[in-house]
């Protein structure tokens, strides 16, 4: 696949720095502890006062056993301004990063062939930080819907327990600039036939991304119990991409 791109590419060079970095993950695992997205206002103090004993059972009994459950004895890294970028290029498994990688590959080369490197590198970086907008907002939002606050307290979580997951969430993969490269890609060649693996029929590239979308958007309000897809993510990407395109489409400007 690689040898069919030119190594000048940006597609290319995002492929290798997701790939690089997928590797040096697994060599030092503490790499995906930094280097995700976490909650805009965790910074991990709870964690590293349950290790040392601070925090007590017999105090906060809830807070304490879902950070052991969670994390035990580890000291995890808090928000870093670092991973409003970094995450993008972190992946949690092979098959999160092969899916990733095969979508920039098809759809994003298309693109960068059409808009020319630079225009590509923007909108790539846009629509990711779109994604980061759109997730750290609604994080926030249910934070504060069940502690009153975007930064609480041990004692607010111990109380409310369901504002943990959130909380404590770690964010990785570079799905919402992928969402945008999807949503680029329908808009500029809406009826390009694809076709789906597991559904080997044709299907307009407008029909199939919108349902794609809409399927997002439904799972993201759903939050079902055991979900740990970012959808709002993936809509954050989808959405900044629908504007850049649209922007880009009426005014004819370039912005490099």
């Amino acid at each position: 696949m690689l040898n069919q791109m030119n190594s000048r590419s940006v597609v290319f060079n995002l492929i290798m720095i997701n790939i690089v970095l997928f590797v040096a993950s697994i060599v030092y695992p503490v790499l995906n502890q930094y280097l995700s997205l976490q909650y805009l206002f965790n910074r991990h103090d709870f964690v590293q006062l349950a290790a040392n004993g601070t925090l007590s059972y017999q105090e906060y009994p809830a807070l304490y056993s879902f950070i052991e459950r969670n994390y035990g004895a580890l000291s995890k890294a808090g928000f870093l301004p670092v991973q409003i970028l970094s995450h993008m290029f972190m992946h949690g498994g092979i098959a999160h990063i092969a899916f990733n990688m095969l979508g920039l590959f098809m759809f994003g080369n298309v693109l960068e062939r059409v808009w020319g490197p630079k225009r590509f590198f923007i909108f790539y970086f846009i629509t990711g930080l779109g994604a980061v907008i759109l997730h750290l907002l609604v994080q926030a939002i249910m934070v504060y819907k069940f502690t009153g606050t975007f930064d609480p307290t041990p004692a607010m979580l111990n109380a409310h327990p369901g504002a943990f997951d959130t909380y404590f969430s770690s964010t990785l993969g570079a799905s919402g600039a992928i969402f945008g490269i999807l949503i680029a890609f329908a808009m500029l060649f809406p009826n390009t036939e694809l076709m789906l693996i597991f559904f080997p029929i044709p299907v307009k590239a407008k029909y199939l991304v919108s349902l794609y979308v809409i399927f997002e958007l439904y799972e993201g309000f759903a939050n079902h119990a055991g979900d740990d897809v970012a959808h709002f993510a993936h809509l954050g990407g989808a959405l900044f991409g629908f504007i850049l395109v649209k922007y880009w489409n009426r005014t004819g400007q370039n912005f490099y």
